[in-house]
């Protein structure tokens, strides 16, 4: 971690979910809770736990961005290129009424923005919330 951004090599293990959001939010520091960037980080981390397998090594990484910094950009890097992340239809038995499933439309619905990119190592994962 440095002044200007948070980054984190990690096995995506349940256990080190509410860990590295505690390191986020120490990060983050005194500019306000921001729960949106937490929410963010838990769920792509947990994506790759649940479709790319537990113990998956990623990175994490969480920095300001924009023309006054105004939004906080969250990305994992996880080394598989075709486990690609896709948002249900929260009107099928697949979305809102499922058990599980659900995490990609919340993180769809706190972002400004959020997509994959496909790097040389695997892909990233990224989301841009307003900060």
């Amino acid at each position: 971690m440095n002044a200007t951004h948070f980054e984190a090599a990690l096995l995506a293990v349940p256990k080190a979910v509410p860990e590295l959001r505690h390191a986020v939010r120490g990060y983050l520091g005194g500019g306000g809770p921001h729960p949106e960037v937490e929410l963010c980080v838990s769920e792509l981390v947990s994506n790759v736990i649940r479709h790319v397998g537990e113990g998956t090594p990623v990175r994490v990484r969480v920095r300001r961005v924009g023309p006054d910094d105004d939004r906080i950009r969250v990305e994992v890097t996880d080394p598989d290129p075709r486990a690609l992340p896709i948002l249900l239809d929260a009107t099928t038995d697949t979305g809102l009424g499922a058990e599980s499933g659900r995490g990609l439309l919340l993180l769809d619905a706190v972002a400004v923005r959020w997509g994959v990119e496909q790097v040389v190592s695997g892909k990233v994962v990224w989301c841009e919330v307003r900060g």
